[in-house]
């Protein structure tokens, strides 16, 4: 009988109370990794919301230099790592670390004097992780940049494939995506390796800890009881194989990671729109009364360091007029529509809407009073009541009556589901002319007193582009 011969017997009490702790403090560490988690939760939600809240109000030149590949890589792979992989990067260190301190302070106590290689092995363990870091960091961050064409590519072809497979170009699309994907694994691959360079490393200064451990305990042999001996050749040999290697790990994922902040701190933090609205210089409610417009000798560039494409224009419009721009392509006609929203800020000059500056008065006061129909026709994912009323400030009534002068009231009240009609992505269920007079009708129920029409009838068939004509000359 074991127990009877050890001694085990004794002090049974004492022996569960210490294991009845020991269970207690592993529940409330649970509790509190659960609680953490939903730290966790709550806060990431704040980095996507951020960038996506700071990308609404970038000016538009930022949209015309950058990479839509590049805009989707922030907001799908970078948001990824902080929300999912950092906080368990984290996690993982810190049980790491702890487990790392706990193991050596037992080490010592069994074998005091393996003290003197712990300053040594440390400090190799610290070069090595210094040397993979700065090589894992800078091949993380050309992996991250070379993904963004992949997706820039994957995007322009299926808004392409129609196109792509009347000229018959799928393989040469196919090919130029192999491409790109080889480009991004020169990146990758290499991480991969660094990342075995240092498991070989990191597993020979673990061998050394066991070795050393196994050492003192052998030449202290006469001053060591079996049982420290044990004790001490054991956690060294966990702590060496796995908890002192992945603390390593994930100091270097940590710091390699952390390229992700980075990355979408960059695009949280760029340089943003004028204030959608100036307290002090807020217009009335019923502003514009008329509807004047005038151009004061008014310029304009699309960014710091372009030459101008609008050169002292000036002209005035009258409140009720229906004026006409013509001019050979890149004369400035949409130029001009781009500067009355101020998606272009002026570089010198001023627009006067019923004599108040618009460069004065915040982007949603002057944007609320004006309405576009762009050459092509926008509509999104929902249903057409949706599409054409997204606040909902109108009634069914005035909802109908617009698409009664926009010449739709047929075609919807034919439709099983009426203004629940739903529209597909960018409208592909409806027609392009269909499309055009849903944006007709958008704008009209709107009422602004200054329309804008941006070439809204070049993409229509001639039917389409009388309605909208004949629409147009009776508001």
């Amino acid at each position: 009988n074991d127990a009877l011969q050890n001694g085990t017997q004794h002090r049974a009490s004492t022996r569960v109370g210490v294991y009845a702790a020991l269970g207690l403090s592993q529940g409330v560490l649970v509790c509190f990794l659960l609680y953490s988690g939903s730290g966790e939760d709550a806060g990431r939600t704040q980095a996507a919301p951020d960038m996506l809240d700071n990308k609404f109000h970038t000016p538009q030149s930022f949209f015309d230099t950058t990479p839509i590949g590049r805009i989707i890589n922030r907001f799908s792979k970078d948001i990824y790592v902080i929300d999912e992989v950092l906080p368990s990067t984290v996690l993982m260190f810190l049980g790491t670390f702890f487990a790392s301190v706990s193991t050596m302070i037992v080490i010592i106590f069994s074998t005091p004097i393996f003290a003197l290689v712990i300053g040594p092995l440390a400090l190799i363990y610290f070069f090595v992780q210094r040397f993979y870091v700065a090589t894992s960091r800078q091949l993380k961050r050309l992996e991250s940049v070379s993904r963004s064409p992949i997706y820039s590519h994957f995007s322009e072809t299926i808004t392409g494939t129609s196109v792509i497979r009347a000229y018959g170009r799928n393989t040469a699309f196919v090919l130029l995506s192999d491409m790109k994907v080889d480009e991004n694994q020169k990146s990758y691959y290499p991480g991969i390796v660094s990342n075995r360079w240092l498991g070989v490393r990191i597993e020979f200064i673990g061998n050394c800890i066991v070795l050393f451990a196994a050492l003192f305990a052998v030449i202290g042999k006469e001053k060591l009881s079996p049982g420290l001996v044990g004790l001490s050749v054991s956690v060294s040999s966990s702590a060496g194989h796995y908890v002192l290697n992945w603390m390593v790990r994930m100091t270097s994922d940590l710091e390699s990671n952390i390229v992700a902040v980075e990355r979408v701190k960059e695009y949280s933090e760029t340089v943003t729109e004028a204030p959608w609205i100036v307290k002090d210089k807020q217009p009335p409610p019923d502003w514009p009364p008329k509807g004047n417009v005038e151009f004061i000798d008014y310029s304009v560039r699309y960014r710091e360091g372009l030459d101008l494409v609008l050169r002292n224009i000036s002209l005035e419009v009258k409140g009720g007029e229906k004026i006409g721009i013509v001019g050979r392509t890149g004369a400035g006609k949409s130029s001009m529509t781009l500067c009355l929203f101020r998606l272009l800020e002026a570089a010198d000059g001023e627009i006067v809407i019923d004599e108040v500056k618009i460069s004065e008065i915040g982007l949603h006061d002057l944007r609320s009073k004006l309405t576009i129909i762009p050459q092509e026709p926008v509509l999104f994912s929902g249903t057409l009541r949706m599409n054409l009323d997204p606040f909902e400030k109108y009634s069914d009534e005035e909802v109908w009556k617009v698409l009664e002068l926009s010449h739709l009231k047929k075609f919807v009240s034919n439709q099983a589901s009426k203004l629940e009609l739903e529209c597909s992505e960018g409208g592909e269920n409806l027609s392009v002319g269909q499309r055009q007079l849903v944006c007709l009708a958008r704008a009209l129920l709107r009422k602004t007193r200054i329309l804008v029409l941006d070439e809204a009838t070049a993409a229509v068939d001639l039917e389409t582009d009388n309605l909208i004509q004949s629409t147009i000359a009776r508001s």
